[in-house]
């Protein structure tokens, strides 16, 4: 199937709300099809991404695994709506993001998708409260100060609040990383390599508040980790490699 050309005009598509009923699926947090990334590299044409295609449930958590290089984080990505693919079409609930302008994919994130990253992408001139309050100001919400404690709270940081990035230890940065993520109740969290700068025994509390807020909000949540243990807590395990999607295996997740 030929997908879409990002080097094409892209549509001002209408965005719709993800809980009403012109969805994919009702039951579709996610859908990807024929998704396949090339860039050009000294070498040549080099493919990142070959015809992936996958589908994710609402409320559903999968991790996403392979070696360097397999392609896990560009899938992210796209399905994101943070890059576009060379050929493919992802849907974020009933919204076609490779049919949106670049405009349209962010206001969609803004709304409807959390991240948490492997380097927390915290603003340092931003205090922890300052940088969760952030993506509830860029939505007018009514009350983002109050919101925004309640989240820092909600992870053990609410003493914290008041301080800069520099001040706090790795695992307090994924902390707030993680309340911002969660303040506007995204219907899909991404996370990439969340504990990946972190030792074993922060990982596990960090993860551990990860997991429980998704139990919490009920979450749709897409992760990308090297972490056996950390994907066997999940309800789906894609294993990848040169690009493509080897193995899916469903199982009982906590």
């Amino acid at each position: 199937m030929t997908g879409i050309n990002p080097a094409k005009d892209k549509k001002k598509a209408k965005i719709t709300p993800m809980n009403t009923p012109q969805t994919v699926s009702e039951t579709l947090a996610l859908k990807a099809e024929n998704l396949s990334k090339t860039v050009t590299s000294p070498e040549g044409m080099l493919t990142i991404l070959d015809q992936v295609s996958l589908q994710v449930s609402v409320g559903e958590r999968i991790a996403i695994t392979g070696p360097s290089g397999a392609g896990k984080s560009t899938l992210l990505g796209l399905l994101a709506g943070l890059d576009l693919p060379t050929t493919g079409k992802v849907w974020l609930g009933g919204n076609e993001l490779t049919a949106l302008d670049e405009d349209g994919r962010a206001a969609l994130r803004a709304n409807e998708v959390g991240f948490v990253f492997q380097s927390f992408h915290l603003i340092p001139s931003l205090t922890a409260l300052e940088n969760v309050m952030l993506p509830l100001e860029l939505a007018n919400h009514a009350q983002p100060r109050r919101t925004a404690m309640q989240a820092l709270e909600n992870v053990g940081l609410g003493e914290r609040a008041g301080h800069y990035p520099r001040q706090l230890s790795g695992g307090e940065k994924q902390r707030v990383a993680i309340a911002r993520a969660y303040v506007i109740q995204p219907t899909v969290l991404f996370a990439d390599e969340p504990t990946g700068n972190l030792d074993q025994q922060t990982g596990e509390s960090v993860i551990d508040i990860l997991f429980r807020m998704n139990r919490e909000y009920g979450t749709t949540l897409v992760l990308v980790s090297h972490d056996l243990g950390l994907a066997k807590r999940c309800d789906c395990i894609i294993q990848m490699d040169a690009g493509q999607i080897l193995t899916t295996k469903v199982q009982h997740a906590d």
